[in-house]
């Protein structure tokens, strides 16, 4: 975030909506062991103009933003999905401009939102009672929310009443406590609310069909089924990695390999192979955080594992803090990326890969089914160059490996993509095992820097060997590991091949 921004704040929202007519009874939440007491507040009138894209991109992944006034809450608000009945809610105050959505909450978003503008595309006036329900301890636990509204979206203007019923903070057995509180609203006569919004309500009256064209595009076949599934994922960890999440930065990167892998299985993108070299680049910019968060993480939690004794000198400083510090660097790059025209680019072209593989391709263009055996073919190929490598010696064993860990994630992908479970977890051992060697060696060629660094610094550097003799115990211990698992991949494709 650049300086000068504001942190919004976010908040867990788990709430249920309702439909009722105008002559439905309020319930009564009377003899519930979870009600201590119900408080009536007075009336409050919210007024809320929502943004979008011109093709409401944001409603179709199930996202509101919008600028309310009135209440306890007015302010910006951006609504996440985030599971059954739950939402995250990201708030920042009111600016001075009522059309001008924050760079804060519009970056969150910018993967959707691209560089597309973001305009009034509904407003919603609402006239809501509220019944706070407390536990028998007095705090809170719910909201019951009545509330009767109007809504204009273009040219048409609706009128309804629904009900909301949200739980307040940590609610302990919160989802029982829902039902339970729930089924009092539909002993009242409340029945579910056909919407997940009062925006997706509105939209979809106003704009029936278009409403009915946004739905997700499902290709035909199961390898652009995963495709299509691997990049929505990516928008999802877009949103991680920009919250600066633990180990976002790490999954953005492997879903983006996932989505590159089977695209090179499929051999069928036509004039849009650059996507390929696209994102493999990308790839790159994130892995300069990747490496450094987990260098971190792999210092700190071996130092921790060792004896008082054994950690000398300024070590933690050295390792720990400073692959922090190069982390936070290479997520400023990252995002730097993120916010580029380039990248809006990639995702339009892999949304239109999606569309396209929607419709039955022609005779002419029908290419053969994507399968396992290709990808294991070349598993195979780079085992044996591997086994030639060690054999005479040479010195780019490790990239032979390398090749071998990289043709195991593509044949894991393809596998899990074609519906091959056995064999894409045989070659998820492979992927892991040499990961595993492929960061150790990373690893000690970085305490070997960081040992001569400190070393010429006047430091004692005892703790960069004992260190450097575990990453050696890992990448020894995967190396031994490596032919069982390979055998056992062998073995589950034999069974394919039958």
């Amino acid at each position: 975030m650049a300086a000068g921004k504001r942190k919004p704040s976010r908040y867990t929202e788990i709430e249920r909506k309702f439909a009722v007519v105008d002559s439905t009874v309020s319930p009564s939440f009377d003899g519930l062991s979870a009600v201590g007491r119900v408080e009536q507040l007075p009336v409050a009138h919210l007024d809320a103009v929502y943004f979008d894209t011109p093709d409401h991109d944001l409603a179709a992944h199930k996202i509101t933003l919008r600028r309310r006034t009135g209440g306890t809450d007015a302010g910006w608000h951006l609504k996440l999905p985030a599971g059954a009945d739950a939402r995250t809610e990201i708030r920042l105050p009111l600016t001075g401009s009522r059309d001008s959505v924050p760079d804060e909450l519009r970056d969150i978003v910018l993967a959707i939102v691209r560089d597309l503008p973001l305009q009034p595309v509904a407003r919603i006036e609402t006239a809501r009672t509220v019944s706070m329900l407390y536990a028998p301890d007095d705090s809170e636990l719910a909201e019951f929310c009545d509330d009767r509204v109007t809504a204009t979206a273009g040219e048409s203007l609706q009128s309804w009443r629904e009900w909301e019923l949200e739980l307040v903070g940590n609610v302990d057995g919160g989802a029982d406590v829902l039902d339970r509180l729930a089924n009092r609203l539909f002993d009242a006569g409340a029945e579910p609310a056909g919407h997940g919004s009062k925006l997706a309500k509105v939209l979809a009256a106003a704009r029936p069909v278009v409403a009915a064209a946004e739905s997700e595009p499902v290709p035909v076949d199961k390898v652009h089924r995963a495709i299509a599934a691997h990049i929505s994922e990516l928008i999802e960890w877009d949103r991680a990695v920009r919250a600066d999440t633990f180990d976002s930065v790490h999954q953005m990167r492997v879903t983006i390999r996932k989505i590159r892998s089977l695209l090179q299985e499929t051999g069928n993108l036509g004039d849009r192979e650059w996507v390929l070299d696209e994102l493999k680049l990308l790839a790159g910019v994130l892995g300069t955080a990747r490496d450094a968060e987990v260098l971190a993480q792999r210092y700190e939690d071996t130092l921790n594992g060792l004896a008082p004794e054994l950690v000398r000198g300024q070590v933690r400083e050295r390792l720990v803090d400073g692959s922090k510090r190069r982390y936070q660097s290479g997520l400023r790059r990252s995002l730097a990326a993120m916010r580029s025209e380039r990248y809006f680019r990639l995702l339009d072209a892999l949304e239109a890969i999606v569309v396209d593989n929607t419709q039955p391709p022609a005779a002419e263009d029908e290419a053969k089914p994507v399968t396992v055996t290709g990808a294991y073919r070349r598993v195979r190929k780079s085992v044996r160059r591997a086994e030639a490598a060690e054999t005479a010696g040479a010195e780019d064993s490790e990239e032979a490996l390398h090749r071998i860990r990289k043709g195991a994630k593509r044949l894991r992908y393809t596998a899990a993509a074609t519906g091959e479970p056995k064999v894409a977890d045989c070659a998820k051992d492979i992927q892991t095992l040499l990961g595993d060697h492929q960061d150790s060696y990373v690893s000690r060629a970085h305490l070997l820097q960081q040992a001569e660094a400190a070393h010429a610094a006047g430091e004692d550097t005892f703790t960069y060997g004992v260190l450097h003799q575990h990453e050696a115990e890992v990448a020894e211990y995967a190396r031994m590991q490596l032919d069982a698992s390979l055998h056992a991949l062998a073995r589950a494709m034999r069974k394919v091949k039958k």
